[in-house]
């Protein structure tokens, strides 16, 4: 991850983003965006909750198809948090039949909307501050919070409980997935990385350690760029998951650099975005 939850080479592979490629996610984490609707999308009803976790109430967004039970899904944001992107990438995922939680990863330190209008978005301020944020999301912080949100999620009248739960993340979000599906192995059963950061590291609490106690079937979708930098990473994740026997679909997405998924990004690219999403919702289809 981008924090004490990994070693120092993350912390390097998130400084690797430009100040202009971070300022640019700031000023458009306000943007209106419109993404395209499955077919026969589910109608679908969100709300903001409030999360009382050991560490403090956590600010979130949950949606889901407006009647009946459904499979649910956690979303990680990345390091520029909860924002209308990530309301909206939620709204879809509902609609094709999801209950979704997408959090605020800080909630320790802000609540979200993290950033004033007259802010400036390239300033180093911003940028240490959320590095500063993402340093208490430790490991023994990120099971705290995770086993706390998969217990909101099952309390939700919205949720079936029969079925397994999904979990996605996005550049330091990726290997929060990999610590919620190790913390709650009996309820979630699938998990997508986009763009993570710190899957596997050489610390003794690496993320791809934990894939002997996850029991669910993973996504990696890797940033061109991300894998120039550390190609090994990948290999790793990809021994863990063969020796631990879980099914794992690991791809550099050509021309996709990091950040490509989310459609407020600077690296925003459509067709690997589409493209992924698509490989998600087979992920979850067969897994929940």
């Amino acid at each position: 991850m981008c924090d004490e939850l990994t070693a120092a080479d993350t912390d390097r592979h998130l400084a690797a983003l430009s100040r202009r490629e971070f300022g640019a996610g700031v000023a458009a984490a306000a943007a209106v965006i419109a993404l395209p609707l499955p077919a026969n999308a589910f109608a679908v009803s969100g709300r903001e909750v409030v999360i009382k976790a050991p560490d403090g109430e956590c600010d979130a967004y949950f949606v889901a198809p407006a009647s009946g039970k459904h499979p649910a899904v956690l979303v990680w944001p990345d390091i520029m948090g909860l924002r209308p992107a990530f309301r909206e990438m939620a709204d879809r995922l509902a609609a094709s039949g999801y209950a979704v939680l997408t959090v605020n990863p800080f909630y320790r330190s802000a609540k979200a909307p993290y950033h004033a209008p007259g802010d400036v978005p390239d300033s180093a301020k911003i940028r240490e501050q959320a590095f500063e944020w993402r340093k208490l999301i430790t490991a023994d912080a990120a099971v705290r919070d995770a086993t706390t949100f998969i217990a909101f999620i099952d309390a939700q009248k919205e949720v079936d409980t029969k079925r397994g739960i999904g979990t996605t993340g996005y550049c330091m979000g990726g290997p929060l997935t990999m610590r919620t599906a190790a913390a709650v192995p009996g309820r979630v059963r699938a998990g997508a990385s986009f763009h993570g950061g710190g899957l596997a590291t050489d610390a003794p609490d690496s993320p791809h350690l934990l894939v002997p106690k996850m029991k669910a079937s993973y996504l990696f979708a890797v940033a061109e760029n991300d894998d120039q930098r550390n190609p090994a990473e990948k290999e790793k994740v990809r021994e863990a998951y063969a020796a631990a026997k879980l099914p794992a679909e690991i791809e550099v997405y050509a021309g996709a650099q990091h950040g490509w998924c989310p459609p407020d990004s600077r690296a925003y690219n459509q067709p690997q975005a589409e493209r992924a999403w698509e490989r998600l919702l087979v992920l979850l289809k067969g897994a929940l």
